[in-house]
């Protein structure tokens, strides 16, 4: 599981989703789930940025916007199917 955490969302609240593969499988759960693989988090300039395709998440790392938390290798593991999830939301993006 991938969780997102953008820490000053709308009224100042976090938003919380998590990304989920099972089984082939791929659906999205708003809040935050137990136990993630990983969690991204950023503050919603940077996350907008990134959306926006005006900053890569590897940039926003790097200075110290995102910050990544959790076991990065089963993400590496999983890497072939996280790959799929990115024409899952083509159409969501468009």
């Amino acid at each position: 599981m991938l969780q997102q955490v953008v820490t000053d969302g709308p009224e100042g609240h976090e938003v919380a989703y998590a990304l989920v593969v099972r089984g082939g499988r791929v659906h999205v759960e708003r809040g935050r789930v137990d136990d993630p693989d990983l969690v991204f988090t950023q503050d919603r300039d940077t996350a907008e940025a990134i959306h926006r395709g005006e900053l890569s998440a590897q940039a926003a790392f790097m200075q110290g916007r995102l910050r990544l938390g959790g076991d990065l290798r089963a993400v590496v593991d999983r890497a072939s199917e996280l790959a799929a999830v990115h024409d899952v939301f083509a159409s969501v993006r468009a």
